[in-house]
């Protein structure tokens, strides 16, 4: 790359750079700059125009389009009226003047004036102003630049009656072109400011409607289409921002139907799965029921009838425990429980467990007027999942130790097991445990968990209701 080409490159970067810095202001502020710059603008623009009034005036007279004065004309005609009139022999000739006046009315109107001097003594003899320097625009603010007036003028000896005398003509006809030049230049101007103002609003408008149709789209449901990029000011911002809830409402959306999917898949399969042992149990119990069955084959089926029983129980826990996970809107109907009711809770299932096979160590600690805000059922249903995954996974050789103590303000709960070596390689999805944490949290309890080699430890803390005495 040549020198000049890497000058060039950092031109282009800085110019870059510069739009981009130019881009991330605010609207207001880019708002302000404009006028400030379009009114800079249309003031040159007038002051360039008004100082070349008289240009623009020539122009015109050049090429024909229009006469302003046409001085030869006016001398002729001069020349033929003044051999008719006695010029005043001095300012205080008043019937001289009186006498003189037809040559003036003659020679001027509103835009034309003449003086008469006296060409031997150069004195002022009589004469008449223009009725257009009477005006106010034009006796002040206009009669300050001849050229802006068009003044034009001449001194000619002319032949009077009484003698030869100076005559200075001057005519400002040309002052007519003044005021519709003023109000073309007037209206050239504002159509200047307001043209960059308009293409600055249409510019923010039609960003706005982009953004608009954006909104339009979401809400028909079609999150698939971007959101245009709209700069980095307001409108930008609003761009970026809607762009990523359309991407947050998609993503969502994907997961809501693929869990919906999922759930439906799950109940499906399970409602196949339930078929299978209902139908055995069903055969079993057709069997039994009509006494088919040898005496010492009843016994077997009866156990064949519970474990499919089982089953189904399992199958079902798992379908609840799913919903329970995936439900949005189920709720927890709180009121005050006592403490003696999760340790009977507590009991049930350590009995439950301790008729499979484990060995169970229980102490229970707690006032007898202790309460907490709870639902019962569901708080059964959380000891429950509870006390099945150590069914599931909890090693008979160990022992199941189960705690209820106060603490703090609050009433813990905490059980402990053995896990067998094989648990790694039994199917688990955290399905059960979720739904526990669910419901604990629902009770605005605190649920933990540890693992300490091979032993598993699940705590659960609930506030007590303080009473006030008195």
């Amino acid at each position: 790359m040549t020198k000049e080409e890497r000058g060039k490159f950092r031109v282009k970067n800085a110019v870059r750079a510069a739009a981009e810095k130019i881009g991330s202001w605010k609207i207001r502020t880019k708002m302000l700059l404009l006028l400030f710059i379009m009114a800079a603008i249309s003031i040159s623009l007038f002051a360039f125009l008004w100082r070349h009034q008289a240009d623009a005036a020539n122009l015109l007279e050049s090429s024909g389009i229009v006469t302003w004065f046409d001085s030869g004309e006016f001398l002729e005609k001069a020349e033929a009226a003044a051999k008719y009139y006695n010029v005043p022999e001095s300012e205080d000739d008043e019937e001289g003047k009186k006498a003189f006046e037809p040559f003036l009315d003659l020679m001027t109107d509103d835009y034309t004036g003449v003086s008469i001097y006296g060409r031997d003594d150069g004195l002022y003899r009589y004469g008449r102003i223009p009725a257009i320097m009477n005006h106010f625009i034009f006796g002040s603010i206009l009669a300050s630049s001849q050229s802006i007036l068009g003044e034009q003028y001449g001194t000619i000896p002319l032949e009077f009656a009484n003698g030869t005398y100076d005559l200075i003509y001057y005519s400002y006809h040309r002052s007519r072109f003044t005021y519709p030049y003023v109000i073309a230049s007037i209206i050239l101007c504002v159509a200047v400011f307001l043209s960059g103002i308009l293409i600055f609003l249409g510019r923010m408008m039609r960003r706005v409607c982009v953004v608009k149709d954006s909104i339009v789209r979401m809400s028909v449901g079609d999150l698939s289409s971007p959101v245009p990029p709209c700069g980095a000011d307001e409108i930008g911002i609003v761009s970026k921002e809607l762009d990523t809830l359309r991407q947050t409402l998609q993503e969502n959306i994907r997961r809501e139907s693929e869990s919906r999917q999922a759930n439906q898949d799950l109940i499906t399969a399970m409602s196949h799965d339930l078929r299978t042992p209902l139908t055995v149990l069903n055969g079993y119990l057709e069997v039994l029921k009509l006494k088919r069955a040898d005496p010492d084959a009843q016994e077997k089926y009866v156990e064949r009838c519970l474990e499919k029983a089982s089953d189904i129980k399992a199958l079902t826990d798992r379908m609840f425990e799913y919903a329970l996970v995936y439900e949005e809107n189920e709720t927890a109907d709180l009121k005050p429980l006592p403490v003696s009711m999760l340790a009977e809770c507590l009991r049930e299932n350590c009995e439950f467990i301790r008729i499979a096979g484990f060995a169970v160590e229980g102490k229970f600690e707690y006032g007898t007027e202790s309460e907490i805000y709870g639902d019962e059922i569901m708080l059964k249903r959380i000891f429950s999942n509870l006390f099945s995954n150590i069914l599931k996974y909890g090693d008979k050789k160990g022992e199941v130790d189960v705690r209820i103590c106060p603490e703090c303000g609050r009433i813990k709960i905490r059980i402990t097991n053995l896990i067998k070596k094989d648990a790694a390689d039994t199917e688990s999805n955290q399905i059960g445990l979720r739904s526990v944490r669910k419901m604990v949290e629902m009770h605005q309890g605190e649920l933990y968990t540890f693992v300490d080699t091979n032993i598993y430890t699940v705590g659960i803390a609930f506030d007590l209701i303080h009473k006030c005495s008195g």
